[in-house]
């Protein structure tokens, strides 16, 4: 019997009940493909309220891994007290989708350019100056949007354990921080086994559940659901991937900055939080939550989200109407 259970519906409803607590609602556009030549389209899922912005927008870009409404269900709730937000998932995961078959993966640019699309083509939001927040990958994102936007487009920006500075000597640390029998990064963030899976939440949590509680039956079903049926996919995504090139320079950028880490993250050791905010000429605030690892926004959210709404609160400068009245 036990075999047959299957946790990831349960999590996904409790997920997508936040959401809809919210005031969100799911819906989809189908917006041109940037990287797929004439007529190449996509299609972009994401969760927004209903009608046009009343709150300040708000944009919420998840991690390479889960659906959005995975990675920021501890988060909606209280941001939207002060924000109307628009939480898509990207290109390839979750509900979204682009040419596969014909076109090349989405790198970081052309995921960015899709959100800019996506913006745009909402109720109020076109040209509507927007502030953003991403973790991880989706940090990789939000970095690419607000350089390639600037600040008359794109307002304060949440960078969250992402390593925008991201090398070749960085998988080969987090390999040594995995143990010996890896034969690569992909083979543990691509988990195919229950040790894999089992390795890669120990790496990413400060505080990973006991063994007794992640038998194999049900790491094997996570990866089934999570990564098994997505595999062809998720490879084809992280091909995409241009952090650690040259077509991926980090730069300073001109608008307010809040970086967040936690101080046990394996996956992005702390000091590549430091290095970032150097790169960013040191403008960029560092707000390092204690206790946490690679994912802070889910291990204590109570201070994640604190982090986020003093900053947010403290940078946003109200936009001049369109016909320059007060």
């Amino acid at each position: 019997m036990g075999a047959s259970l299957s946790l990831v519906p349960v999590l996904d409803y409790f997920a997508r009940r936040e959401f809809l607590a919210a005031g969100l609602r799911p819906n989809a556009a189908t917006l041109p493909y940037p990287d797929g030549g004439a007529g190449a389209t996509c299609t972009v899922h994401y969760w927004a309220p209903p009608g046009e912005p009343k709150l300040p927008p708000l944009l919420l870009v998840h991690g390479f891994g889960p659906r959005a409404t995975w990675q920021w269900r501890c988060q909606v709730g209280p941001l939207s007290r002060h924000f109307h937000l628009v939480v898509p998932d990207l290109l390839g995961f979750g509900g979204s989708t682009y040419p596969s078959e014909t076109a090349p993966p989405p790198s970081e640019a052309t995921q960015a350019s899709t959100l800019a699309a996506l913006l745009d083509s909402l109720p109020g939001m076109e040209g509507k100056r927007v502030a953003a927040a991403g973790t991880s990958y989706g940090g990789f994102v939000t970095y690419w949007l607000a350089r390639a936007a600037g600040a008359g487009r794109v307002g304060p920006v949440v960078i969250a354990s992402s390593d925008l500075l991201k090398t070749a000597a960085d998988d080969r640390g987090f390999l040594k921080r995995a143990g010996e029998g890896w034969g690569g990064v992909d083979e543990i963030l691509l988990p195919a086994e229950p040790a894999a899976m089992r390795k890669l939440i120990e790496l990413a949590s400060y505080r990973p559940p006991p063994r007794v509680m992640m038998p194999d039956f049900m790491l094997r079903d996570f990866i089934q659901k999570l990564f098994t049926d997505n595999r062809e996919r998720l490879v084809h995504l992280l091909k995409g991937i241009t952090v650690g090139t040259d077509r991926f320079q980090v730069t300073p950028i001109s608008q307010d900055v809040l970086i967040i880490w936690g101080d046990h993250d394996q996956l992005f050791p702390l000091e590549k939080g430091f290095a970032v905010q150097r790169s960013l000429n040191g403008s960029a605030r560092m707000e390092v939550i204690k206790k946490t690892g690679h994912a802070p926004q889910l291990e204590d959210p109570a201070r994640f989200n604190k982090a986020m709404l003093d900053f947010l609160l403290s940078a946003h400068k109200p936009e001049p109407s369109v016909n320059g009245s007060s």
